[in-house]
């Protein structure tokens, strides 16, 4: 079984995607969530969030496709351990009270190489709507596994303050643009 494309609305004209129907699991060691941010207007920090948890359940359909993510936000590698304590710190992230933050989508549509994934994300107690701009990578064996790999590239960005994370306006940009490098492990078969 495979995921269908649905841009026409009918999945019997629609291309088909080589992904089995069932969960396919995060590939941990060929993953990373990545972000960027102004710092003072004139240049820009990057940093990655190490823990990630995820999961795709592939349907019969796109629509009845999802993606589930939970990223634990006390991982976060800037590059440097002083700025990444300070950005934990209550003044700031308040990881305390924001230990993590997760992804549902609750739509995806598309065709070929590109899609669109549009969810909700919740950092805190806030949830807010945030599309992403997937690139579907392929699939492919890997030497010595029996379980195939799907890779996506999905783009996109956030307000801070639409999370209640309006801090050091000014000092941080309020846009942070996302980048994900995702490969999924296809179903175990039985």
């Amino acid at each position: 079984m495979t995921l269908q494309a649905t841009d026409t609305g009918s999945a019997a004209s629609a291309p088909a995607l080589p992904l089995d129907a069932g969960t396919w699991e995060i590939e941990p060691f060929h993953s990373a969530v990545n972000f960027s941010i102004r710092h003072l207007g004139i240049s820009k920090v990057r940093g990655r969030f190490a823990d990630v948890q995820a999961e795709l359940l592939v349907g019969e359909r796109a629509e009845d496709s999802s993606v589930t993510a939970t990223i634990a936000l006390a991982s976060i590698d800037t590059g440097n351990k002083d700025r990444d304590a300070h950005v934990l710190a209550s003044d700031l992230l308040d990881v305390e009270k924001r230990p993590t933050m997760t992804y549902r989508s609750t739509r995806i549509h598309g065709a070929g190489e590109e899609w669109a994934m549009e969810g909700e994300l919740t950092i805190g107690d806030v949830t807010r709507e945030v599309t992403l701009d997937v690139e579907f990578g392929g699939v492919e064996g890997f030497p010595g596994q029996d379980r195939r790999h799907a890779g996506f590239e999905a783009t996109g960005e956030i307000r801070r303050s639409d999370f209640g994370l309006d801090f050091a306006p000014g000092l941080l940009g309020e846009v942070v643009k996302i980048q994900l490098d995702m490969q999924f492990l296809e179903p175990v078969r039985s």
